[in-house]
């Protein structure tokens, strides 16, 4: 999830890359919401969020789980799209990350119209549901996006490759409008990154929990911002 501060900026990856999907523990009370672990996430004004990207699905777990797995997932994402992200007065304008074309039909429509839904939500937070994504594939979708628009303005590659600037990739990733992280929190225990948010994450404070994402906490959440809060962001 991302989340900015007026004084910084912060950004949670809430979902573990290889551990699959799994079924929520509804005894438990989600950082992100009810008790069902993949609820709405919620605002704290005393913290001032303002950006969330939640990272529930690589291209890989697409491709490479069980198909009841992803049936499972696709579940769970269509129903936090449909009747919690697009409901009325929604606090949070909804964007997608990743390879839509790879979902199933009722998935994509559900994103696309949580997007259109909340795209005129008036508080200025914004959550990023990355899904069908892949840190390596963003990079290198933005990469030749960048190479098509040059070539079509009449740039040769021997201009581009002389010219070419961090702020030219990073203009072409997939939201290139948001803040770049201050953190990065992976849940099931795997310290890594996941291939998640590979170029926004440079200099990003890193946070690894043990518990699964269905079951993460409030209280883990708020463990993991005393911990970044007591560490200097350096570039």
């Amino acid at each position: 999830m991302s989340i900015r501060w007026p004084t910084g900026r912060f950004l949670v990856n809430g979902a573990a890359e290889g551990e699959g999907p799994r079924r929520p523990d509804h005894g438990r009370q989600s950082a992100l919401g009810p008790a069902t672990g993949h609820g709405q996430p919620q605002s704290r004004p005393s913290l001032g969020i303002r950006y969330v990207t939640v990272f529930l699905c690589s291209t890989e777990n697409l491709t490479n789980r069980a198909d009841g797995e992803v049936a499972f997932l696709m579940d769970v994402v269509e129903r936090l799209a449909t009747d919690r992200l697009a409901r009325p007065g929604a606090r949070w304008r909804v964007h997608v990350a990743g390879a839509v074309d790879l979902l199933p039909a009722g998935t994509a429509r559900a994103l696309k119209h949580a997007a259109e839904a909340t795209r005129d939500c008036p508080t200025g937070a914004h959550v990023t549901l990355a899904i069908g994504y892949g840190g390596r594939q963003e990079i290198v979708d933005g990469l030749r996006d960048l190479l098509i628009e040059r070539a079509t303005s009449g740039s040769t590659l021997a201009e581009v490759a002389d010219t070419l600037t961090v702020d030219d990739v990073a203009a072409h990733l997939y939201a290139p409008e948001h803040p770049e992280p201050g953190l990065i929190i992976h849940t099931s225990g795997e310290q890594r990154l996941s291939n998640f948010l590979l170029w926004q994450s440079a200099y990003a404070k890193l946070h690894f929990c043990d518990a699964y994402w269905p079951t993460f906490r409030e209280i883990d959440f708020l463990r993991a911002l005393r911990n970044y809060a007591g560490r200097q962001r350096r570039r």
